[in-house]
């Protein structure tokens, strides 16, 4: 339900407007070196109010460890980190218990879990929690750097425009949000990550990353694109024994598993639902439907928070497939 993984495995827990949010991780090599340094980086890359078209919230995200890691060294126990709520509004939030937001998941969180849900900011549903999946990629990423493997995010649309500041400035111009596009490449995977079917290197990537909020799809190399091309077009043709391939529109995944090509996909982000603009909405207390403006504090694009969450998430995704194959031992040196 909220854990995702198999040899490296979380665990994410907490809401918005709680005492904290957290992570836990299972299966981590014992060795690792870890400090609260080593977050500074990808958290400052993760929080709003960094850039234009965030949310003014800010929180000092200091990771706090509660288990797992002894003398600056992971211990091959469960790894436990928390990040305290300091700066939340939860006053804002009052009215949607009788007028859901639209495209929150305010209605279904009630219907599913029948008004006991911490509907404070989200609660659970929360892109507050994606700076635990940002402490779950550090560890990750610092797992997959023993092998010499990078993972990057970039931006490559906002609002349909690609040049992402003139995406922004339509969503400024419009007073209203935006989403945009958000690619992934890794550098330096081995040939044989993944499994055919259900365990393959995209299904589990696939997986892990629609579970980011607001993700609305996955393409993996060429992507849809493939559907308008010829087979002879799309094919990579195999190069040398390494399995160097001329072309990759396959975005280095072949029958399911890694074959020592670069790894791209991109994923689509969706504008932001907390948009200024009046809505309609149903009043849940009247049975009418009635003009809503959503308050609070949110981001313009969300898109622009993303990058550093899709690195994180595709770096466990991989450093499980790693520590699965033994590609990465149990006990670091």
């Amino acid at each position: 339900m909220n854990s995702f993984g198999q040899s490296f495995r979380i665990n994410i827990f907490g809401e918005s407007h709680g005492a904290s949010v957290g992570i836990g991780i299972d299966g981590c090599p014992a060795g690792l070196s870890i400090s609260p340094e080593d977050f500074v980086v990808d958290i400052e890359r993760r929080k709003g109010g960094m850039q234009k078209g965030t949310t003014p919230r800010k929180e000092d995200d200091i990771p706090i460890f509660k288990s797992g890691v002894f003398n600056g060294k992971t211990t091959g126990a469960p790894i436990t980190i928390l990040f305290e709520n300091n700066n939340t509004r939860s006053g804002d939030y009052e009215k949607q218990r009788a007028v859901p937001r639209p495209g929150h998941a305010d209605f279904v969180a009630g219907q599913k879990f029948g008004g006991y849900e911490d509907y404070r900011g989200g609660g659970h549903f929360s892109g507050r929690l994606t700076v635990c999946l940002v402490a779950a990629g550090v560890i990750a990423k610092k797992l997959l750097a023993l092998q010499s493997i990078v993972v990057n995010a970039t931006i490559t649309e906002i609002g349909g425009e690609t040049d992402t500041e003139k995406g922004l400035q339509k969503a400024i111009d419009a007073k209203d949000s935006v989403g945009g596009i958000v690619e992934c490449r890794a550098n330096g995977l081995p040939i044989g990550l993944g499994e055919p079917f259900f365990d393959s290197a995209e299904s589990l990537l696939a997986h892990a990353v629609m579970a980011i909020p607001a993700v609305r799809g996955v393409e993996f190399g060429t992507g849809f694109a493939a559907a308008k091309m010829f087979g002879v077009e799309h094919n990579d043709a195999i190069e040398d024994k390494t399995g160097k391939t001329r072309t990759n529109h396959a975005g280095g995944i072949v029958g399911g598993i890694s074959n020592g090509n670069e790894l791209v996909f991109r994923i689509a982000i969706k504008p932001t639902s907390s948009t200024p603009k009046e809505q309609q909405t149903l009043n849940l207390e009247s049975g009418e439907v009635e003009s809503f403006s959503v308050k609070g504090r949110h981001d313009l694009c969300i898109a622009l928070r993303v990058p550093v969450v899709l690195e994180a998430v595709t770096a466990f995704v991989l450093a499980d497939l790693m520590i699965r194959e033994q590609r990465i031992p149990r006990i670091l040196q």
